[in-house]
């Protein structure tokens, strides 16, 4: 667990453990935003403490990037009876419901059990997922008091509920995992492969030149893209992520074009890094769009 890092002007962040997931805590005059909150009820009364020791200011304000575990599972913790009163929480109208009695939830509760250890029964046993109420299908302006945080879906990606966080006063955006620093970007079961370069390219768009102070290192003309995994990084970071997923993207319409069959494709295909296996989701998720198998 490192220690919170100003960022720039009033925005905070910090990578937790497990599954090294950055929070970042956006003070404006009446309250605390935050963007994502861990794995579990617990992680997120742990980040609740946390954020205590960084401000008095209350969390009104919980927006979670898309709708995976490691970015929504502690949301309960900002709410009764956890906290009184309750933030507000915001996310993508896509954003799926939570069955506990959906068998891919079993099985996901397994693959937490085998790989995070023991101590996941007893988040498992109090899991609560608060689902975000205040839904956003293309853009909303939340008013932080004395500041605007801009909710953006710029396209599908990482899922088809990825949500950013611009913040214009700052030219920061918080990108969830449409950007990862730490690691290559992750394309799961639910990613959109085919898309996420022209997403990309949208989050560009938004982020255009800024002229402000620079705060970090970065040339002053230059965003500062929190990434949902990792530390925050500028536009030519932002650049290289999309030159990836544009190879991704690239190579498998060229193996679908070729022929190649897509349980053959992954050991086929010409890879941006050596583990192939990193891409075998890409692949099936691709393939099913240009067979229009997937919208």
């Amino acid at each position: 667990m490192s220690a919170w890092t100003e960022t720039a002007d009033r925005v905070f962040t910090r990578r937790f453990d497990p599954v090294n997931v950055t929070v970042t805590a956006v003070l404006g005059g009446d309250g605390v935003l935050v963007a994502d909150t861990r794995c579990s009820v617990q992680e997120g009364r742990e980040l609740r403490e946390e954020l205590t020791k960084l401000t008095p200011l209350p969390v009104r304000w919980v927006v979670n990037t898309h709708t995976h575990f490691d970015h929504m599972w502690g949301n309960a913790a900002f709410d009764i009876p956890h906290q009184e009163p309750p933030a507000a929480f915001w996310g993508h109208e896509n954003m799926p419901d939570f069955d506990p009695e959906d068998p891919e939830f079993a099985t996901f509760s397994e693959y937490l059990l085998r790989e995070g250890g023991p101590e996941w029964q007893a988040k498992l046993d109090e899991l609560v997922v608060r689902k975000p109420d205040h839904l956003v299908a293309g853009q909303h302006r939340l008013d932080l008091g004395g500041r605007i945080a801009e909710l953006r879906h710029v396209g599908r990606g990482h899922t088809d509920n990825d949500l950013v966080v611009w913040l214009p006063d700052a030219a920061v955006a918080i990108s969830g995992d449409l950007v990862e620093q730490s690691g290559p970007v992750a394309f799961g079961t639910d990613s959109f492969p085919l898309d996420w370069p022209a997403t990309l390219t949208a989050l560009a768009d938004l982020t255009g030149p800024a002229d402000l102070a620079d705060r970090t290192g970065l040339a002053p003309a230059d965003p500062i893209f929190i990434p949902g995994h990792g530390d925050p990084a500028g536009r030519a970071f932002l650049q290289e992520q999309q030159d990836f997923v544009t190879r991704v993207a690239a190579e498998i319409r060229r193996l679908h074009g070729d022929g190649v069959p897509v349980e053959r494709a992954v050991d086929a295909g010409a890879w941006p890094i050596e583990d192939g296996a990193h891409f075998a989701q890409a692949v099936k998720r691709g393939y099913a769009q240009l067979t229009g198998a997937l919208p």
